[in-house]
């Protein structure tokens, strides 16, 4: 088990939001904060797919949902279920779902 636990010292979480807003590059090989849907994460993989962030975010079954990324300045891009999101990627400020009703008329 100790080899499990790193110290607090070691683990830097990057928070992707504030990199964006600020300016900077996101350095790899650390853990990220992101945002999705108004709720915080923090994941230890610097790319994750479309799929992996909405299971992440408790949108199960994914299929039945849209992720979009918003990038600093306002740019929304759809992410695509097997699209591999690297959270280094410049000026990512968050994420967002939206559900797909199945509606018939």
């Amino acid at each position: 088990m100790e080899s499990q636990k790193k110290s607090e010292s070691q683990i830097v979480v990057i928070d992707i939001a504030l990199y964006a807003k600020e300016g900077k590059t996101v350095p790899p090989g650390h853990h990220y904060k992101i945002m999705v849907d108004r709720q915080q994460y923090t994941v230890e993989h610097e790319c994750m797919t479309g799929k992996e962030i909405l299971i992440l975010a408790g949108k199960t079954p994914p299929e039945r949902f849209q992720l979009n990324q918003r990038f600093k300045g306002g740019r929304v891009m759809k992410v695509a279920y097997d699209q591999k999101v690297c959270f280094t990627e410049p000026g990512i400020e968050k994420f967002m779902t939206i559900p797909l009703d199945q509606t018939e008329g």
